[in-house]
């Protein structure tokens, strides 16, 4: 292994630890980066599943995502509700296709209309019990014990680069099932810890078009 790949490989690992243990502290600084790597993400797979192409392979997809990128990076920086309703939504379209692929459905026009309305349904029931703190909590334990199973796969070389960004952890499942057992300790240990450390500490919601 390279200097240069342990060093890329080590600053992988110590961002992922820090969201899976500080993600609802860091959530102000974090949430336009997370808005920004979904919405590459998303944008990607919207062409993937209306024209077939691969994931990330076209000049199209890598602008369209790029686009999306950069608006959910600014919505997400610019109003709270926005963030909170993006990382919510991010959750239920992560899960929803992460599941399908599971049980073998590769990413198409249904599998992503699917996601995308599991993700509006979970981010409108987030906003509307009021309970974004808890789900902050849980996405970025999730979201970090991801980042921490992309780093670890990318830099080994066990798996596509390119097929990780899609959805990494079911990529290392499909690699090793001991990965799942890895997600779960690793991601239920940052949701009990963020929930014990922040009980007495809330997130200062904003909108920083007003506040201009």
């Amino acid at each position: 292994m390279s200097f240069e790949l342990l060093c890329m490989g080590l600053i992988g690992l110590i961002f992922g630890t820090v969201v899976v243990f500080g993600g609802y502290r860091l959530f102000l600084i974090l949430i336009p980066i997370w808005g920004f790597f979904f919405g590459l993400g998303l944008g990607a797979q919207t062409v993937q599943a209306i024209f077939g192409d691969a994931f990330l392979a076209t000049v199209t997809s890598w602008v369209v995502g790029f686009i999306v990128a950069v608006i959910f990076a600014l919505l997400s920086y610019m109003f709270y509700i926005l963030a909170v309703a993006i990382i919510s939504g991010t959750f239920g379209y992560s899960l929803t296709v992460g599941l399908l692929a599971a049980i073998g459905l590769e990413l198409n026009f249904l599998v992503w209309i699917l996601g995308i309305i599991v993700g509006i349904v979970v981010a409108v029931i987030v906003l509307r019990f009021n309970i974004q703190k808890y789900a902050i909590i849980v996405i970025t334990a999730v979201g970090g014990t991801g980042a921490i199973i992309f780093t670890l796969l990318a830099a080994t070389g066990g798996v596509n680069v390119t097929d990780l960004i899609g959805n990494p952890v079911m990529r290392a499942i499909d690699n090793s099932p001991l990965w799942l057992l890895f997600f779960l300790v690793v991601a239920v240990a940052g949701i009990v810890f963020q929930i014990r450390a922040n009980q007495n500490w809330e997130i200062e919601t904003y909108n920083r078009m007003a506040e201009a």
